[in-house]
């Protein structure tokens, strides 16, 4: 039975939640400031602050009077930085839990392992999750407060996203078009220790389950994710898949960031979480996998998805 679901947010995981939704059937709409988003039957696309309260009441009904079933936050600070996630997230977290409450609607939320306090570990759901640096205690910050909120709610945790739409990422515009390009591909930490890498198509299923299934809302889940791999053999994948010889793979030492971002704000940024690419940084979602029924797209199929993607995109 079609339902009105809403999404916040144009970017991989908006816009991959939003197709997937009405791929199924489902009424969709997509809010953003500028309008923007993917484009398909089903899909309505609105120019949104989801900061106005009013605007997203309105957003929420449909022409028939019928209410969203499930909001699914897919925004970001919009700059990587702690100071600008404090200013901006809470609030419109805020708003968007306030607006969902008044009908009676599931809030989904893409999460990530920044709050995880004990990142040496493999990391499951039931990790401890209290950082307080940084960008790192913003996301536990959030975690409480939608935790403490009437609303029901579900947060979906991804590590490192690769696949279609995936532009800004370790495994995205820095790692693939590189690979494709038979050029030497420059890694953050170290090329050989384990990383886990959630393909998006697998994190926007995750979230769509978790949106139907009341048993696992108020809860952090962890979207299916394949084994971890090193740097040099998720390179390699990308390499497989387009049919060329095993990619050059070099590093750029953490030490490098650390000196930079004495100068560099941007540097800065990303040091605090140079350590995810140093040591083993290992996600489990074997318990999420159980209580929805799915599980992750193998890496050799998803990476064939992610050239695949980019080569059409590059056309």
């Amino acid at each position: 039975m079609s339902k009105l679901h809403v999404v916040a947010g144009a970017g991989p995981v908006g816009a991959t939640v939003a197709e997937r939704l009405a791929a199924q059937g489902h009424r969709v709409r997509v809010l953003t400031r500028s309008g923007s988003g993917p484009e398909g039957p089903g899909i309505e696309r609105l120019r949104i602050d989801v900061n106005d309260p009013r605007a997203l009441d309105q957003a929420l009904i449909g022409p028939d009077g019928d209410s969203a079933v499930a909001f699914y936050m897919c925004i970001h600070g919009s700059a990587y930085s702690a100071e600008v996630w404090e200013k901006e997230l809470p609030s419109a977290e805020q708003v968007v839990l306030d607006a969902a409450g008044r009908i009676g609607a599931v809030v989904v939320f893409p999460e990530s392992l920044y709050s995880y306090s004990s990142p040496h570990e493999v990391m499951t759901e039931n990790s401890p999750r209290k950082a307080t640096r940084g960008k790192l205690g913003v996301r536990t910050r959030l975690l409480a407060a939608r935790d403490a909120h009437s609303t029901p709610t579900v947060s979906v945790v991804a590590s490192d996203f690769f696949g279609p739409h995936v532009l800004e990422a370790h495994a995205g515009e820095r790692m693939v078009p590189t690979v494709l390009a038979g050029k030497t591909s420059r890694v953050l930490g170290s090329a050989d220790t384990p990383h886990s890498f959630t393909y998006v198509p697998d994190l926007a299923a995750a979230m769509i389950a978790a949106a139907g299934n009341e048993e696992v809302w108020n809860r952090v889940l962890h979207a299916p994710t394949a084994p971890a791999v090193t740097q040099r053999e998720m390179a390699t994948a990308f390499a497989a898949a387009a049919g060329m010889p095993a990619p050059k793979v070099g590093t750029v030492p953490a030490w490098v960031l650390h000196a930079g971002g004495l100068m560099s704000r941007d540097l800065r940024e990303l040091a605090e979480t140079v350590y995810m690419f140093t040591d083993p940084f290992v996600m489990d979602s074997s318990r999420t996998e159980a209580d929805l029924g799915l599980a992750p797209t193998p890496l050799t199929e998803a990476a064939a998805a992610t050239v695949r993607w980019w080569q059409d995109r590059d056309r």
